[in-house]
């Protein structure tokens, strides 16, 4: 399939200074852009990176069409060496980038764009939508997932998403953040997330009757039996007539049922039901999925009340981010080169929060030798080496807050994904991206995973960075 060209996926601004930089001359100067997020969706206590792939795959096609210069030269306010020197336009910078499925915390970059100041500026607005979309759903799905502890997740939104793209890309990210499969099939055709499904209520309804609607149903898949039970009477007539077409076709061939599906009412009461029906009938093995508005906190209570539910189908509370649906990652300028120099540029906020960290960073997790699981991360300026044997930290909002560390081991997280221009990372495939998402799920401790008030997970400046961002501080008081 031919990749889609996003070049002009861009906010006009980025354009407009584009043009700037280049009649001012300062359209090659090289600069350091920082993504970053800085509030964790619903009140988490981590975000997982998501949506790098489809960065790389716009980073390769960055050009732009004849048609494309044509338009901006319709705005009349482009100069025609600028439009000229789009015909050769290409991404000729560094970007380093945390894998896809790394837990991430805020203020920490999930990717560095170095770059010349006329290509790192423009490249801000796909990288963030891509980056903001795909981790916040693959954030959502995580949580959904935990909640289940062990039964199944698919991810029935499709029709529900905020379009096509939201949808397809929504899919994989959910895959990544732990669901088992997707409703939508043109994802598992691109992304290889397996897509499931089986019937509507509408399939039940153009039958003369229920029974001959499931009956149908069986003969034709008798392989991939799951029937929806909820059109008109779960327990009196749903459940019932489910059995009668499973003895009727799928007996005498030998077949079992896969499930059945609820899809209103009360799950907690008509599971237990359907499955008490269930096993008196012989179909111990007939699974019970459950759908309907779920999220992490309804399935939970679900589990709590004991509902016999095996798999869960969660829609548009999953592929919106229904609960807290703006991942607010941002694109800061964090340094710039002068004469071979790097020099740490720094933005000011009366809002604290909005405060920049300064400078090229690296980002260092930091583990028990014993447990193995993560302590903090540290973030140091790119020159930094830290020391493998002891290692004071300390909590960069309240200083007094150190912790002398002996027994760990320290994992860099950033990675080169292009270099000049060429890409230098080889993509994981989505199993390989899922497996390694859980794997680093396994290092956070359970405090930090919970879903009220979870443990604040430190992200600790190195000495040299602290001192560096203090005095840039001190400096911009003084003017």
């Amino acid at each position: 399939m031919e990749k889609t060209n996003y070049t002009m996926m861009c906010d006009f601004y980025e354009l407009t200074m584009a043009n700037g930089y280049f009649k001012s001359g300062l359209k090659d100067k090289i600069c350091y852009f920082d993504v970053f997020y800085r509030v964790v969706p619903d009140n988490g206590g981590f975000a997982i990176a998501a949506g790098l792939e489809q960065v790389v795959d716009y980073i390769k096609n960055l050009k732009f069409s004849k048609k494309d210069i044509e338009y901006l030269r319709s705005k009349k306010i482009f100069s025609e060496d600028f439009l000229e020197y789009l015909k050769t336009f290409k991404f000729s910078g560094d970007i380093y980038a945390v894998p896809e499925g790394t837990p991430i915390f805020p203020k920490e970059p999930m990717l560095i764009v170095r770059s010349k100041a006329i290509e790192a500026q423009f490249i801000e607005t796909y990288v963030l939508a891509t980056l903001n979309h795909q981790s916040l759903i693959a954030t959502k799905a995580s949580r959904i997932v935990r909640a289940a502890k062990g039964k199944g997740i698919s991810e029935f939104g499709a029709r529900r998403a905020h379009g096509a793209e939201a949808s397809l890309l929504g899919a994989r990210a959910a895959y990544i953040g732990g669901c088992t499969g997707t409703s939508c099939t043109m994802a598992d055709l691109l992304f290889q997330t397996p897509a499931t499904g089986t019937m509507a209520h509408s399939w039940v309804q153009l039958f003369p009757d229920e029974y001959t609607a499931f009956k149908t149903y069986c003969e034709n898949y008798p392989d991939n039996v799951t029937l929806l039970v909820d059109t008109y009477n779960v327990i009196r007539s749903g459940v019932p007539n489910a059995i009668k077409a499973f003895n009727d076709v799928l007996l005498p061939l030998g077949k079992r049922p896969k499930a059945i599906r609820l899809d209103s009412g009360d799950i907690a009461y008509q599971s237990k039901k359907a499955r008490k029906m269930l096993d008196e009938a012989g179909y111990p093995d007939c699974k019970i999925i459950a759908s309907n508005s779920l999220d992490e906190y309804i399935i939970r209570d679900l589990l709590i009340q004991d509902a016999q539910v095996d798999a869960f189908g969660v829609g548009e509370r999953l592929i919106t981010a229904k609960s807290s649906p703006v991942f607010d990652g941002v694109y800061k300028l964090v340094a710039v080169e002068e004469e071979g120099k790097i020099i740490p540029k720094i933005k000011i906020s009366e809002n604290i929060g909005k405060i920049t960290v300064p400078h090229f960073k690296k980002i260092y997790r930091l583990f028990e030798k014993t447990t193995g699981k993560a302590i903090a991360d540290l973030l140091t300026v790119y020159d930094e080496d830290i020391p493998l044997d002891e290692i004071e930290i300390f909590d960069p909002e309240a200083i007094w807050k150190r912790k002398v560390l002996t027994d760990y081991y320290a994992k860099e997280l950033l990675v080169p994904i292009f270099k000049n221009g060429k890409q230098v990372y080889k993509l994981p495939s989505i199993e390989e991206i899922k497996t390694y998402c859980q794997e680093q799920l396994d290092t956070l401790w359970d405090e930090v995973t919970r879903f009220e008030n979870p443990h604040n997970y430190y992200v600790d400046f190195s000495q040299k960075l602290w001192d560096i961002r203090e005095e840039l501080l001190d400096k911009n008081k003084k003017n």
